[in-house]
C-alpha cells in the first residue's frame, strides 16, 4: 500500500486541464459534481479500467478523499504514473468555492 506517499493535489489546486476521475456513486454523483468530471464509481473500476487515460494527469476523487485514495493505489499498482488523489474530496472542492453542477448544469450540492 502507497499509505502516506500516496500522490495527491489539494482540491483548490487541481489544474482546469486535469482528467477529473469521480469515483463516487451514481447518487452522489447525480446531487452534484464538478463540471469536468469524468463518472466511474469505484466498484466499476476494474471492468472499466480502460477508460482511465494513461496518456495526461489524472485526479481522482471522491465524498472525502477516502475511496480515492484507494483507487490512486489500485491506478499506481496497474501500471498508472500521472495520478494524484484530489485532498479533501468534494467536501473540499465545494468549500474551496470550485463549482458543483447537476448533469443538466444548475447548482448542485455533495451528497
Amino acid at each position: 500500500m502507497f499509505g502516506p506517499q500516496l500522490p495527491s493535489v489539494p482540491a483548490s489546486a487541481v489544474p482546469d486541464d486535469v482528467y477529473l476521475l469521480d469515483v463516487r456513486e451514481d447518487d452522489e454523483w447525480t446531487a452534484g459534481h464538478a463540471p469536468s468530471a469524468h463518472h466511474l464509481p469505484m466498484t466499476e473500476l476494474p471492468a472499466r479500467i480502460a477508460e482511465v487515460p494513461t496518456d495526461r494527469e489524472v485526479a481522482v476523487i471522491c465524498r472525502s478523499g477516502g475511496r480515492s485514495a484507494q483507487v490512486v493505489g489500485y491506478l499506481l499498482r496497474n501500471g498508472w504514473e500521472q495520478v494524484r488523489n484530489v485532498d479533501g474530496g468534494m467536501g473540499e472542492w465545494a468549500t474551496a468555492g470550485r463549482p458543483v453542477v447537476t448533469d443538466d448544469g444548475r447548482p448542485g450540492r455533495v451528497a
